[in-house]
């Protein structure tokens, strides 16, 4: 799980909560992400690869393992890196921003994946993000998150997964999809700061 400095993470987000610091909201989101995670039967360890002191202050106790950003050359080297860490073992990679996740629909998605002997991956809500990309063990990563990761990760020959998972697909990059995923349920985090701040703005 990739988790930019927090000054940069998530910046459409930026202002969506009133009163609430914007690296708060970020950490959050990466928080609520990582408990679903962890609670996910079939995941055995949940690494967060960030060069960010608070993500490793917050996330490390929380039960994942902080990996370095070694490359810092961005978001796709940093993946790569994380992917030769692991030994040829299989991996997933899931973005950091599902606050509304739910542990079974992560487990049911990945075993679906568990019975490729390929790379797969899931689309977000609108189809064109990718939320969680897979490759068996001894396949590489090849990652190509950005704009239109969706269809660049289908060009490199990756499956798409097919099921509904609304909270897996509910990925947050505006106020809006944050309003979203305050309807599926949001983890305890997050679900704090809504509390605490006023209703999340409705622009984009």
């Amino acid at each position: 799980m990739p988790v930019k400095r927090l000054t940069v993470a998530k910046s459409r987000l930026r202002g969506a909560l009133d009163g609430v610091p914007h690296e708060k909201l970020a950490l959050a989101l990466a928080r609520d992400t990582v408990t679903a995670a962890l609670l996910a039967p079939g995941v055995d360890e949940v690494w967060v690869i960030t060069d960010d002191d608070r993500v490793a202050h917050s996330l490390g106790p929380a039960g994942a393992r902080i990996v370095d950003d070694t490359p810092d050359e961005g978001l796709n080297p940093a993946l790569r890196h994380g992917a030769a860490l692991a030994g040829g073992r299989p991996v997933a990679v899931l973005t950091a921003d599902l606050p509304a996740l739910r542990p079974e629909e992560l487990a049911d998605a990945l075993g679906q994946a568990a019975g490729a002997d390929t790379r797969r991956y899931a689309a977000d809500a609108l189809g064109t993000g990718t939320v969680l990309l897979t490759a068996a063990a001894g396949t590489p990563l090849q990652p190509r998150f950005g704009p239109g990761s969706a269809q660049a990760h289908a060009a490199t020959g990756a499956l798409p997964l097919t099921g509904a998972w609304p909270s897996l697909r509910r990925d947050v990059d505006t106020p809006a999809d944050l309003a979203a995923a305050a309807r599926l349920g949001l983890g305890a985090h997050t679900a704090e700061l809504l509390r605490a701040a006023p209703p999340v703005r409705a622009g984009g």
